[in-house]
């Protein structure tokens, strides 16, 4: 199913949105789009959203079971508006949202569905889950010169760290459970990131509801939404694994000739699987066992 704009998707789509979760799939250029959407469908979402360019290839295996939104620019504040307003046209709905060449892990994804993860979730009282970005990137960028590749991946081991988020309204006090997060590519070559885009935290698997609203940051305007755990013990959290910095970094003309390789004493094989991520202490059970 193919909608040629966001508008249309929201007038004639309802569908689509009785049912989650519901992953939002951002296509920004043709890189590892089909992974992207087959690693997502197999992991339960009960719908794929495909929000990407008319340019863009699919497969006629995937265009049938995908549903496409044409827009031309899926990223940056478009994207947030895209988001919000899918957000007011499906409250109670679970929702997913990443780009290409990014896929999203989670305790025991192997064997267990997202489904059964919300599901605990909310038995949890929680309504929203973070997610950590782990960069991906090729061992060998002679032969894979965007530094994507499947088969050759690998990501830090180490290097990650947490500073207190401060409160602008309360005198820059630390906020209640509230923490940014580093590491990975956009720490080790900060001086090609802005400094806004440096976290690697993102709130991307959340509970849609009247009010709520993204922002830029990839936060809500709900705090309590933003925390890492509740107040009594710790929660579930997910990493998404994710090419897309090491893409940006070696197609820049800014950065691309510093970079000739992204490895480093570091850097480890990625494995594909939930167990060296939990390892690694890159995403958490909480008290889901």
């Amino acid at each position: 199913m193919t909608y040629d704009s966001l508008s249309a998707f929201l007038r004639d789509g309802a569908t689509h949105l009785a049912k989650g979760p519901v992953a939002l799939i951002f296509i920004e250029d043709e890189i590892e789009i089909e992974t992207t959407l087959r690693h997502h469908a197999a992991l339960g979402f009960k719908k794929i959203i495909a929000l990407m360019p008319a340019a863009f290839a699919l497969s006629e295996e995937m265009a049938e079971t995908v549903v496409r939104i044409t827009t031309d620019r899926p990223t940056g504040q478009p994207m947030i508006d895209a988001i919000n307003k899918i957000i007011d046209a499906a409250p109670g709905l679970w929702l997913y949202y990443c780009f290409n060449g990014e896929y999203l892990f989670y305790p025991f994804c192997e064997n267990r569905t997202v489904g059964e993860m919300t599901t605990f979730q909310l038995e949890e009282r929680r309504f929203a889950m973070l997610s950590y970005v782990v960069d991906l990137y090729a061992s060998d960028l002679t032969t894979h010169p965007n530094a994507v590749s499947l088969d050759d991946a690998m990501l830090d081991k180490s290097g990650y760290y947490a500073l207190a988020r401060t409160d602008p309204e309360n005198h820059d006090h630390p906020k209640e459970r509230q923490l940014d997060f580093f590491g990975g590519l956009r720490w080790r070559y900060e001086e090609h990131i802005p400094t806004e885009r440096r976290k690697i935290d993102r709130i991307a698997l959340f509970q849609a509801k009247p009010g709520l609203k993204l922002r830029p940051d990839f936060t809500f305007n709900d705090e309590e939404m933003n925390t890492y755990s509740c107040e009594w013990h710790n929660n579930l959290t997910t990493a998404i694994c994710s090419f897309r910095t090491a893409k940006a970094l070696k197609t820049n003309p800014g950065s691309t000739f510093d970079i000739h390789s992204f490895r480093w004493h570091n850097s480890v094989p990625f494995e594909w699987h939930s167990r060296q991520l939990l390892d690694l202490g890159l995403m958490e059970p909480g008290q889901w066992f």
